[in-house]
């Protein structure tokens, strides 16, 4: 197996630098009435229970190679859920040199990496316009390790467990570790853009905007599906049902509310420019 140059660079005692995914994920739904806003809430609190939000950090958990420890998991009331899961350094094989490429993770595949001191977390937030009329879901994942491998290899995993529309994804490496001769290494793989670790098949069917500051090892990418069909936004009904008015009116709601999740403002219906 040819080494990459981070590879070969033997380092004093453990690997150090912590790398750190937060993954935002919105959905966003119409809901006309109190009863269709109960029956959206109730459906997000079924698809995203505890239960299956613990399963799905398992998967990640596997996917980096971790053991886990420790799962405190929670679902709230009226609405929502939690869970944290502590893991532990996984068995070490080998270190693949796949681990410093800038490619999309496995959808799962066992990847065995050397992890520690690491934890993985997820927070939903169902919540809904006070006239009734958005919905909206919102589900925060925390990835942070310590060891060779970027927990952005559980990126491509973690988008296709979760319906989406908006995403605001962050990476960043922190702390420093040291070679063998004491000189303090920041950062231990190159990488260019969260981009690059998002299948093409994913970004195809999203606007995507870089905010990188490469000196202080930080990435930033937000994601805005592209293609709109309010047939996906009405909850048990589709757009037939609806006259042109009332389409054009739930249209210009629902486009302007992802644009002020996606821009971070508040903006006037059908413009991004205020």
């Amino acid at each position: 197996m040819k080494l990459t140059p981070e590879q070969r660079i033997e380092l004093h005692g453990f690997n150090n630098l912590t790398k750190s995914l937060s993954f935002n994920m919105y959905d966003v739904c119409y809901t006309k009435t109190r009863e269709e806003r109960e029956a959206y809430i109730d459906y997000i609190d079924e698809q995203y229970s505890a239960e299956r939000l613990t399963k799905i950090l398992k998967n990640v958990s596997d996917i980096i190679g971790a053991h886990v420890l420790n799962v405190a998991q929670q679902d709230y009331v009226p609405q929502g859920a939690s869970v944290t899961v502590l893991v532990s350094e996984g068995p070490v094989v080998e270190v693949p040199y796949e681990s410093y490429d800038e490619s999309p993770g496995p959808l799962p595949d066992n990847v065995v990496m050397q992890l520690d001191k690491s934890h993985i977390t997820v927070h939903t937030y169902p919540e809904y316009h006070p006239d009734e009329g958005i919905s909206t879901f919102r589900a925060d994942i925390d990835v942070s390790t310590c060891g060779e491998i970027s927990p952005l290899k559980a990126l491509n995993y973690l988008i296709h467990s979760f319906d989406t529309d908006i995403m605001t994804i962050d990476y960043r490496v922190r702390g420093f570790t040291r070679d063998k001769d004491g000189k303090k290494l920041y950062i231990d793989h190159d990488i260019s853009s969260i981009q690059n670790y998002i299948p093409d098949v994913v970004k195809e069917d999203f606007d995507m905007i870089d905010v990188n500051i490469y000196q202080a090892h930080t990435f930033h990418t937000k994601c805005k599906i592209r293609d709109f069909d309010l047939d996906n936004y009405l909850f048990g009904y589709t757009k037939d049902k609806l006259g042109p008015q009332e389409v054009e009116e739930i249209t210009d709601r629902l486009t302007t509310e992802m644009d002020e999740i996606f821009y971070g403002k508040n903006i006037k219906p059908g413009s991004i420019s205020e």
